[in-house]
């Protein structure tokens, strides 16, 4: 595929191949290292972890899904970070997946490396099935595990060469795009419409001149500021929002002042407030259901991406032409998201089979 580069290896090693300051983002599925206890809590000679005559942990010392290159050994290296902070531009930013239990290592390990750490994304999602040893006897209905519903996301950028203004100038990265990455309004609604200053803008006087002015007060007409926050768009997921647009219950114009009395001020029943005029507050948020059928055919990867979702990621933080680095490629997904947004992509992949995968991808995508 046009505009894709990949190399089959040890990230730790092809990173060495790589200029330094030459790249202008990273978009990565690291390993979790989920279940790897041998991996995680033995030596590498350690016989799997077992509990009595049951074993009980023998699955886990497998890796997830049975995987050996569910690990840490990588991901959770400072040293590691340290060489994709060389490789990447000064602004560029990070953008990784980790798992809701060793999160923590990952961003420790980015942030040990000399990123800034910038802010904790949310995938939220519905078709999380729960991974539960399950009691009987006396201790029916107890289980080891709750249903997984989101992973985190580690948003992070290489220290700025100036200000974010002199740094976008020099290297063209440092700040996020947000209008391109904005939420589309369903009903085009705008803003708070019975607010006395609904039309005003925010004053870049005071403490907060330091951040981007967000333009009205009741938003852009056109889309929603992005948040970090993303859904799959499932009926599971949407039904947890509120139903109304702008609040816990439809905004009527007839609420006691008194219930924000402290907070907003005294509104006096001033009319209809409501926020917007779309079908419920799940649609402020960018949505990006799981991989398709389409999406994982051919793939071998347990843990597929979907494009859509990629594609948000690597637009957010680089524009197009931009070359966007995966040293823990995987199915490929960010490969085809970075080119399907207008850039280039480099991916790294250690697993033979998968790099074979990558391939057969990228050729079904230039076809």
């Amino acid at each position: 595929m046009h505009g894709v580069q990949l190399f089959c290896g040890d990230s730790r090693e092809v990173l060495r191949q790589f200029a330094a300051c030459s790249i202008d983002g990273c978009v990565s599925d690291p390993p979790y290292a989920l279940a790897s206890i041998v991996r995680r809590f033995g030596s590498e000679k350690a016989a799997p972890a077992r509990a009595g005559q049951t074993g009980a942990y023998a699955r886990a010392s497998a890796g997830f899904m049975g995987q050996a290159w569910d690990t840490g050994e990588t991901a959770f290296d400072p040293a590691f970070w340290a060489e994709v902070w060389r490789v990447l531009k000064p602004g560029a930013h990070v953008v990784a997946f980790g798992g809701t239990r060793t999160y923590h290592r990952l961003v420790c390990a980015i942030e040990d490396a000399g990123f800034e750490i910038r802010d904790q994304l949310a995938w939220v999602y519905g078709s999380g099935f729960p991974k539960s040893h399950n009691q009987r006897g006396a201790w029916d209905g107890w289980g080891t595990a709750l249903k997984p519903a989101h992973e985190p996301i580690v948003l992070a950028r290489k220290p700025l060469d100036g200000t974010v203004d002199e740094n976008l100038r020099r290297w063209g990265v440092g700040a996020l795009n947000i209008n391109g990455c904005r939420i589309a309004s369903q009903g085009g609604g705008r803003g708070r419409n019975g607010e006395a200053s609904a039309g005003r803008s925010y004053s870049d006087r005071g403490g907060t001149n330091y951040a981007m002015k967000p333009g009205p007060r009741g938003g852009d007409a056109r889309r929603r500021w992005p948040a970090n926050l993303i859904h799959d768009g499932s009926d599971e997921v949407v039904m947890a929002f509120p139903g109304a647009a702008g609040a816990r219950a439809a905004v009527r114009g007839g609420e006691p002042s008194r219930l924000t009395n402290h907070v907003f001020g005294e509104f006096a029943g001033r009319g209809p407030a409501a926020m917007h005029d779309d079908g419920g507050s799940a649609a402020r948020f960018f949505y990006a259901a799981k991989a398709s059928p389409a999406e994982r055919a051919g793939s071998k990867h347990p843990t597929v991406k979907p494009v859509r979702l990629m594609r948000w990621l690597c637009r957010m933080i680089a524009p197009p032409g931009a070359v966007i680095l995966d040293p823990f490629a995987g199915s490929g997904t960010t490969g085809e998201a970075a080119v399907m947004e207008g850039q280039r992509a480099l991916l790294i992949e250690r697993e033979a089979r998968y790099c074979a995968d990558i391939e057969r991808r990228m050729a079904r995508a230039a076809a």
